[in-house]
């Protein structure tokens, strides 16, 4: 007679399984699967956006963690300027980041600055290989000049520094107002660089106090980062008078401490940071100043921070139009004929042309018309056989290699790309092209990819591939910026940075995507109990067992971040 089968009500009521059962690891179904899981680490959308190579993900999350120096630790492999950086970066990383379609993008440019501010005035030392015996010049001590004389520093080479100015910085110095950036924060990074071992002689115009010849004979290696110190012209009918002002020369005059040179009543021409940076300024200065821009507000290229403030800090911003005529009376001018735009086809910036509409010509009355709608490199300092070989700019490629043996350029002067953060990634990109061809050693292959990225297998992670099961929707924590009406009347920096309990707070919202944290997910899912934990070693934090997966894939799903890949094992 057969036994009666035992039914139990619930899993609870099963014995143990003794060894009279068997062993269940007998049974190996790993042999059933045609796929299996890989931990990879996968590319952050927001460092893969960031032009400087910063491993964003990496130094966020160690901020959430509380770890504030090996955070700094992580931004200073890739730029000598965070605190720089968190005020000024237009930020594409937080355009990028996943997290702005679940509760806003991560306040990333503000967890920088802190950290950055944190370290500024005594850093941590860092470890530098011994000296090469290679010296290298580099001609401008803006972001792109500085950042290549850092890693330069930093492989072990001797760098001296050619500026034009009284005082380093280039660009950062007197083309970006100290509302935004304050001086004491560009001195401190400076500084840094200084302390390192970093020559910079100010007051060296190359071509007038030190010959660029005299450079390439001299040093081992030329890096040339002169950036745009340079206004175009206004193209408009009467624009030669000393009433037209280039916006880049009234930035350098405030920036310097002289008197801007601008009459009461100034029309800023141009869309840029630098037409924004002109306006704000010259409000501060107690001007009645507006500007007039060609395109839309949607085709404008300023940081849109820098657009929201200066509107509201009630300066006026006509659209669709632009000069035609500079209008003067008795050799004073009285105002602008402007004509009014509409917008064609895509140029070659892919924004929409804007075409002039006959007969829509009006006036708008000014005594000083400031522009700012573009600026570009002088390069006059170079000699004729290199001139010849340059348009506005010089060409090199993404490593800042040009036609002539020992001359490399970057930034502005060799991209245009006109951030911040572009120029310290290519001064960067130099300088790993400068040191490997000094050693005699093959530039490595990957050498212009950000060096999070080196490492990373994957692709680029899609908001999708979010598990957001796992995710709280948390609105983005913004710093209070300073009332209007003080602001406006004071360089006072505008924009007030994080307290540390808020940087903790909003660097823990940060999805961490495709960085595996060591969650335990895939661990705790796997009903075969596959997944293994490693214990002893810092760059893997899980192992498959095959012999037992049978290729599910729950622990694919269940990941949060979309660190696992399913992959056919045929």
């Amino acid at each position: 007679m057969a036994q009666k089968p035992i039914i139990y009500k619930s899993w609870r009521e099963m014995p143990l399984m003794t060894a009279s059962m068997g062993d269940t690891t007998i049974n190996k179904t790993g042999s059933w699967r045609n796929v299996e899981p890989h931990h990879v680490e996968q590319v952050p959308p927001c460092s893969f956006r960031c032009p400087a190579g910063n491993d964003v993900v990496s130094f966020v999350t160690l901020a959430a963690e509380g770890r504030l120096e090996d955070a700094w630790r992580v931004l200073a492999q890739t730029t000598p300027f965070p605190g720089t950086c968190g005020r000024v970066c237009p930020h594409p990383c937080e355009t990028e980041c996943n997290r702005a379609q679940f509760g806003e993008a991560i306040n990333i440019h503000s967890i920088e600055r802190y950290i950055g501010d944190l370290f500024r005035d005594n850093p941590p030392e860092l470890k530098r290989p011994p000296y090469t015996g290679k010296h290298i010049a580099v001609i401008g001590s803006g972001p792109a000049g500085l950042s290549c004389a850092y890693q330069l520093k930093m492989m072990g080479n001797a760098v001296t520094v050619f500026e034009a100015h009284s005082k380093p910085g280039g660009m950062l110095r007197v083309g970006i107002p100290d509302y935004r950036l304050p001086p004491d924060v560009l001195d401190g990074e400076i500084r840094r660089i200084v302390d390192m071992g970093v020559e910079i002689l100010t007051d060296h115009r190359v071509g007038v106090d030190v010959s660029f010849q005299k450079l390439m004979d001299k040093f081992d290696a030329v890096f040339v980062a002169v950036g745009f110190t340079n206004s175009r012209p206004l193209g408009a009918e009467g624009d030669d008078g000393d009433d037209v002002i280039p916006g880049i020369e009234v930035l350098r005059r405030i920036n310097l401490g002289m008197k801007d040179g601008v009459g009461d009543k100034p029309l800023v021409v141009g869309g840029g940071n630098t037409a924004m940076d002109v306006a704000r300024s010259l409000l501060r200065n107690g001007r009645d100043v507006s500007v007039i821009y060609r395109r839309t507000r949607h085709e404008m290229p300023a940081i849109t921070e820098e657009i929201e403030e200066l509107i509201e800090e009630g300066i006026e911003i006509t659209f669709l139009a632009t000069p035609v005529e500079v209008i003067r009376e008795n050799g004073r001018m009285t105002g602008v004929k402007c004509i009014r735009m509409k917008l064609g086809e895509p140029d070659d910036s892919g924004r929409r042309r804007p075409v002039p509409i006959e007969g829509s010509e009006y006036i708008i009355k000014a005594d000083c018309v400031v522009t700012a709608i573009g600026e570009t490199t002088d390069l006059t300092f170079l000699p004729d056989e290199i001139l010849a070989k340059t348009s506005w700019n010089i060409p090199a490629d993404e490593l800042g290699r040009t036609l002539f043996s020992k001359m490399y350029a970057g930034g502005d002067v060799a991209d245009g790309a006109g951030t911040v953060t572009a120029a310290i990634g290519y001064g960067r990109r130099a300088a790993i092209a400068i040191d490997a061809s000094l050693r005699g050693e093959a530039i490595p292959e990957n050498a212009a990819v950000s060096p999070s990225l080196r490492d990373r297998t994957g692709y680029v992670v899609p908001f999708e591939e979010i598990n957001l099961a796992y995710f709280e929707e948390l609105p983005r924590l913004e710093p209070v910026p300073l009332e209007i009406e003080p602001r406006i009347k004071t360089y006072d920096e505008v924009r007030q940075g994080f307290s540390e309990e808020d940087l903790t707070r909003e660097a823990r919202r940060c999805f961490s995507c495709g960085t595996c944290p060591a969650c335990d997910n895939c661990f705790i899912f796997c009903p075969d109990v596959a997944v293994i934990k490693v214990k002893d070693d810092p760059d893997k934090f899980y192992i498959v067992d095959t012999e037992y997966c049978k290729g599910c894939g729950l622990c694919a799903a269940e990941c949060p971040r979309s660190c696992i890949v399913m992959k056919s094992v045929r």
